[in-house]
């Protein structure tokens, strides 16, 4: 049996409209009365995240002081994984073409997420997720999980799920991260990166991936393409 583990948040959703929303609510929350800022746009504001700036590097770029930094940073934390704004996220283009590829190929298909279970069944029931990924081929975090680092948190993740899947005879990882890049390669597991997420092209390659590939559904027809010549 082949298997592939894929992300949620870069591989098949869309958040940089929810983290631009949220961007745009710390700016207001945190800049003085009659202050001169300067809000960044969307893709100024993605290109940063996606080269891994900090939080407060970004504040400090939209005009705000050390202070409000700070207090920026600390809004975004508590605001940018809880509704109303996970209504923003969408579905990367293509991606629900992969699922139904992978589903169709027999292929054993596994999410897995630092979202917590709440989160998760949200996105999954808004867009009718729940035929590719049943309930014991999502791996995330429980509601009341404490988070340390993603980079840390994804690897125990992965071991929870190796241990409790069937086996399988190959087995591929696709992800947008350092946090997947590091929970493959930890055990043993062919990763490939995808540029659709929130690390650009550099950053992934800091990491070493197997591959670094465009997004999702060209990872797929790459496998399907591999699974047929063997």
């Amino acid at each position: 049996m082949l298997r592939l583990i894929t992300d949620f948040d870069g591989p098949i959703m869309d958040v940089s409209e929810r983290y631009y929303q949220v961007y745009q609510l710390c700016l207001r929350e945190t800049r003085y009365p009659n202050q001169v800022v300067t809000e960044l746009s969307k893709v100024e504001f993605w290109q940063l995240k996606r080269a891994h700036s900090p939080e407060k590097d970004i504040a400090l770029k939209s005009g705000l002081d050390e202070e409000q930094a700070q207090e920026f940073t600390k809004i975004r934390k508590r605001t940018v994984h809880t509704q109303p704004y996970f209504q923003y996220d969408t579905l990367v283009p293509g991606a629900l073409d992969a699922l139904a590829k992978v589903q169709q190929a027999g292929i054993d298909l596994v999410v897995m997420t630092m979202r917590r279970v709440q989160e998760l069944d949200y996105a999954v029931n808004k867009y009718n997720l729940g035929e590719f990924f049943p309930e014991n081929r999502r791996y995330c975090l429980g509601n009341d999980y404490v988070k340390t680092r993603d980079i840390e948190d994804k690897p125990l993740l992965m071991a929870r799920a190796l241990a409790e899947l069937p086996p399988a005879v190959n087995t591929w990882m696709v992800g947008d991260t350092e946090a997947d890049i590091t929970a493959a390669k930890k055990h043993g597991i062919k990763m490939i990166a995808v540029e659709s997420g929130i690390r650009d092209h550099t950053q992934l390659q800091l990491y070493q991936p197997d591959l670094i590939i465009k997004d999702l559904i060209t990872t797929v027809d790459m496998i399907l393409s591999e699974k047929t010549r063997v």
